[in-house]
Parts: structure tokens; C-alpha cells; sequence
């Protein structure tokens, strides 16, 4: 059974996977819940670019590495041309380098394929409200390369972030998702959803993996 839908009508989904036995099965296991709606499967990006060009489509399920275009130079074209999709990456590769180069293309989400499907259904519905979901391996990696390479001066926050927001912003920075954060701090993961809202447009933060450099450069991560 599918979880609720948290959008008024279906998501508009392309699947993009070079591989066949990869791409065809997951588009399968998405269509079953109510509020996705497969739209395309893309074997490379320039069919995904011709599937966003052709129809309406909230977010895009990508693959890194694809022939002709891989997923890193499509995530970069359509956050150019198609500023309002979403791109979450599904991929076999946790490096640093693959993570910090799709983030910094414009993806808004990033799983490795270990990833179960309600995880990815979350990370799809979330990536279409403008959140980012980074799998905890993927935040965990994150966090130790921004440690290791920006251990920098503290970065002050904006002084009206509430003690929740810095809570919840500190928690970020320790690669806790929202449900663990929710569970940390015993309030619903709505309730989560909201501090992160709102300490986002207060201090400017952009993503999440932004959210991970801040509190570090705030000093929170540790705490």
C-alpha cells in the first residue's frame, strides 16, 4: 500500500537509467502509488531533456552515469532551462566527488540504489515541494568531506533563528534525517519540515547539503 499523497494531483516523474533491467522495473514500482505518475523512461539525458521539453514534469529520477549524456551534465541543463524540476539522483556511487557534483549541478536529492522504495517515494515527493533528501551514507560523507576541507571561521547565523531552528539546524549538521531529527527532538516530522522551512528562508540556506556546511560553520555540528 502507498504512502498518502502530500501534493493535490500526481507527480509527474521521469525514470532515467541507461540500464533496462534497472530503469523499466522502478518506473513499474513507482506508477503503483496513487500520486506518482511515470510520465517517461529515459535510457540517457538527452531523452530526458526531450521528455521535460515534450510534457509537464515535476521531478526526474536520474541515474549518474548514462551514455550520450551522463546525469550530472543533464541535472546542470535542466536546472538552466527547466528551473522548476526537481532532480533527485539514484545512483550505485557515494564518492565525494559524484555527491558534491550533482549537488552543486542543481540535484536536490541524492540515494544510492540501496535505497528502499518508500525511501525514494519520500525523496520524490519531497525534491517536488523544494526539500532535499540525502541518504544517510550520502550525508555521512558530506559531512566528513565539508569537515575536512572547510573546517573554516565560524559563520554566524542570523540572530532571529528561534533555539528549535538552531536544534534542528545542528541535528542537519550531525547527517540526522527528518525522521531522526523528529525523533531526537520528540516532535512530527511535519513539525520538522517546518523549522527546516522556516530557518532555511531566515538564514538563506539553499539545500541541504548548504544546511550541512552552515552548521559546521556555525559551530553546531559538534553539539
Amino acid at each position: 500500500m502507498s504512502e498518502p499523497s502530500e501534493t493535490a494531483v500526481p507527480l509527474k516523474v521521469v525514470v532515467a537509467d541507461d540500464q533496462a533491467a534497472v530503469r523499466e522495473p522502478l518506473a513499474a514500482v513507482l506508477a503503483l502509488a496513487d500520486d506518482i505518475d511515470v510520465v517517461a523512461a529515459a535510457a540517457d539525458g538527452t531523452e530526458v531533456l526531450a521528455a521535460v521539453a515534450a510534457a509537464p514534469v515535476d521531478v526526474v529520477l536520474m541515474d549518474l552515469r548514462m551514455p550520450v549524456m551522463d546525469g550530472i551534465e543533464t541535472t546542470r541543463r535542466l536546472a538552466e532551462d527547466h528551473p522548476s524540476v526537481a532532480v533527485v539522483i539514484l545512483t550505485t556511487f557515494a564518492d565525494d566527488e559524484s555527491i558534491l557534483a550533482a549537488l552543486t549541478a542543481g540535484a536536490c536529492g541524492y540515494l544510492t540504489k540501496n535505497a528502499g522504495r518508500q525511501d525514494i517515494m519520500r525523496a520524490l515527493r519531497a525534491a517536488a515541494v523544494g526539500q532535499s533528501v540525502l541518504d544517510r551514507e550520502v550525508q555521512n560523507r558530506l559531512l566528513a568531506t565539508v569537515r575536512t576541507k572547510a573546517p573554516a571561521p565560524v559563520q554566524e547565523l542570523p540572530a532571529d533563528l528561534t533555539p528549535r531552528e538552531r536544534e534542528v539546524l545542528a541535528l542537519i549538521g550531525q547527517g540526522l534525517p527528518n525522521r531522526g531529527i523528529a525523533e531526537k527532538l520528540f516532535i512530527s516530522e511535519a513539525t520538522v519540515k517546518t523549522h527546516i522551512n522556516n530557518l532555511f528562508a531566515k538564514a538563506g540556506i539553499r539545500d541541504r547539503a548548504d544546511a550541512v556546511r552552515r552548521a559546521i560553520s556555525a559551530g553546531l555540528a559538534g553539539q
